[in-house]
């Protein structure tokens, strides 16, 4: 058995999952909602900001560590067979993940083709929102998978994946605005443009926003991004740290799924 054969059928059972059809059929639901609601395509790129920053995250992880402890007596089986453990996890994630941007893919894109004649949107504005979808969903799935390996029991692992959804939904914004606040008089850039790198999050919305290029929305961090780096460079600094956010952990991942003993 190859790590082929496992992402087949990894696909095919998580298609049919009725929460990933329920998170495409809410996608869809909400965008063609706000294209009835007489938004035009760019207006509702703007209003999808939040979803794919704040509900796409959120859903990769939760979603990602669940399906790892539910799938544990089917991770056992193919342990008994004559498969590398390498092979076996790739296929694990692959088969995940490429559902979930498919859901994230349709749920979105649809409206935008089906109001393409009507109310279109800026030629790189969708192609860039499910780019940055689906590296988070890529960052969301890793992170899951690593967080599920560190803890055994089930309710903590879950409570770790909402911890880490958290800090970098919530903390992460409250604790650069107390830096600026307490530190204002020092010269912040560098150091925030820094930490900036430690939030998939944040770097999703700077690198956004800055393709788009709405200042006003930016925030200090993107304003920070867009002084020293512009928006090329800028763009293609936050996407690479983005990759590594899902390369990094899964790295990790495959480390510990090759020497745990299940």
């Amino acid at each position: 058995m190859t790590a082929r054969k496992i992402l087949r059928y990894q696909i095919r059972d998580i298609i049919r999952n009725r929460w990933v059809l329920g998170y495409g059929a809410v996608l869809l639901l909400l965008t063609e909602t706000l294209f009835r609601l007489g938004g035009d395509g760019s207006r509702v790129v703007l209003s999808l900001l939040n979803v794919v920053l704040i509900f796409i995250p959120l859903v990769a992880i939760t979603f990602g560590t669940l399906y790892f402890y539910s799938s544990r007596e089917f991770i056992e089986l193919l342990l008994a067979q004559p498969v590398g453990r390498p092979a076996m996890f790739t296929g694990l994630w692959v088969g995940l993940t490429l559902p979930l941007i498919l859901a994230l893919g349709l749920g979105l894109g649809l409206p935008f083709l089906l109001h393409a004649g009507a109310t279109p949107a800026p030629a790189h504005a969708l192609p860039l929102l499910l780019g940055i979808g689906a590296l988070l969903t890529s960052a969301g799935t890793a992170l899951a998978f690593l967080i599920a390996l560190r803890f055994e029991d089930r309710a903590r692992g879950f409570g770790a994946a909402l911890l880490v959804w958290l800090m970098a939904a919530v903390v992460y914004d409250g604790v650069v605005l107390l830096l600026v606040a307490l530190l204002g008089q020092y010269p912040l850039e560098m150091p925030l443009l820094v930490l900036t790198l430690f939030n998939p999050l944040d770097l999703g919305r700077v690198a956004l926003l800055m393709e788009l290029d709405i200042t006003a929305l930016m925030g200090y961090t993107g304003a920070v991004f867009q002084r020293f780096l512009g928006s090329s460079l800028g763009l293609g600094l936050a996407t690479a740290a983005l990759t590594l956010w899902t390369a990094v952990p899964l790295g990790f991942g495959l480390r510990r799924f090759v020497r745990r003993d299940f």
